[in-house]
């Protein structure tokens, strides 16, 4: 028989109760109290917060967040504790389940897909990018040795560590597949005395790019990666491969192989994940990197199986975590100076987006490779 409802509740009120308990347990678990006293804890402003996370799982997690639903003082020491404590994993919701099924039958990196990336996330203004990120514009995971105290000293000393790898010569030619701002192979040129083309599909960045490169031996192009048919002496792609899709893996390693001599190197700059899926997170998916994907090391390995050899294979990720905070860092201070190009909702979507990685990478869900290849001999 059910036990009836009291007196004091209503049938109306028994379902929000129903799944507040719930996720206060769950998020008790990892060490997070619903208007607990802790700088981590959230502080919730809405009471349908509660049925839209029990729903709609990371989504509903991030979208309530934009929408100002729940406050935190430590935002990624709130999202650590919630994905080191595996709530991702235990609180899976129909979308994740429909991700998947899409993924499995939809190659979402073919076609106009390609371009959906850069229309909505690196093509979103040249303004947002200069606030947050360092001088050469480098949106990838720094390098914090020794030597590095500031951002910028901290992606001069990755652009070093990952060109260094590929022994490169003046006058050799260089390809950068996803060259961004041009940060990288513009240091390449300068520092190497190399010539090079940076192929990118983002309007925004190829024009800032070849601003930039003017005045040296570069070439911008806006070009799909897989249209190459040229030869260059080496290959580098940084923060790229994230958008191939393990569908397209093998293509892509075919179309790096078709480029490059066979006595060249083939450097591999990407965000890692120590298990294998086809899809990223549903939020993620929505408003930062559509049809995006972490590759996991099997993946790449299978991909280059009888293409390429592996020379080195180099974990940074634990660097990840400092460079997104400076990032953040850099956006809150230059928030009142670009603010007029973007609204409030987006502020809190960037703030969450920044905070969420470093958490990611502070509970070590993920890392980052550099893997170094070399044409496999027949």
């Amino acid at each position: 028989m059910k036990r009836a409802a009291s007196i004091e509740q209503t049938p109306a009120e028994v379902g929000p109760r129903r799944f507040r308990r719930r996720l206060e347990r769950r998020f008790a678990e990892c060490g997070v109290d619903i208007d607990g006293p802790n700088a981590w804890d959230i502080q919730v402003q809405n009471e349908d917060f509660f049925a839209r996370v029990v729903a709609e799982g990371a989504l509903g997690l991030g979208e309530s967040y934009m929408d100002g639903w729940w406050e935190v003082r430590d935002l990624d020491g709130c999202l650590y504790r919630l994905l080191a404590g595996r709530l991702d994993e235990r609180m899976k919701s129909w979308r994740d389940v429909l991700a998947w099924l899409g993924a499995a039958v939809i190659n979402r990196q073919r076609g106009a897909r390609v371009f959906e990336v850069a229309q909505r996330h690196y093509d979103l203004g040249n303004d947002l990018y200069e606030a947050m990120l360092d001088r050469r514009m480098i949106y990838s995971c720094a390098f914090w040795d020794e030597s590095a105290a500031t951002l910028d000293e901290a992606q001069e000393a990755k652009l070093k560590l990952t060109l260094d790898k590929l022994d490169l010569r003046p006058s050799q030619r260089l390809l950068d597949v996803g060259c961004g701002w041009g940060g990288a192979l513009r240091f390449a040129t300068e520092r190497y005395g190399v010539t090079g083309v940076g192929v990118t599909i983002a309007k925004e960045q190829a024009a800032y790019a070849r601003r930039i490169c003017a005045h040296l031996p570069v070439a911008i192009r806006l070009q799909d990666y897989r249209e190459m048919r040229e030869k260059f002496d080496h290959v580098f792609s940084i923060g790229m491969f994230e958008h191939v899709g393990v569908r397209n893996y093998r293509k892509y390693m075919r179309a790096v192989r078709r480029c490059l001599h066979p006595d060249g190197r083939f450097l591999l700059h990407t965000i890692g994940g120590f298990k294998s899926t086809n899809h990223t997170n549903p939020w993620i998916q929505k408003y930062i990197f559509p049809n995006s994907m972490i590759p996991s090391r099997a993946q790449i390995e299978r991909a280059i199986e009888g293409i390429f050899t592996v020379h080195g294979w180099q974990s940074i990720g634990a660097h990840y975590e400092r460079t997104l905070l400076a990032w953040r860092a850099n956006f809150e201070r230059s928030w009142s100076r670009i603010a007029a190009h973007y609204d409030e909702r987006f502020r809190r979507m960037w703030t969450f987006y920044l905070s969420g990685c470093a958490a990611a990478f502070r509970a070590r869900q993920l890392d980052v490779w550099q893997v170094l290849l070399e044409p496999t001999k027949p």
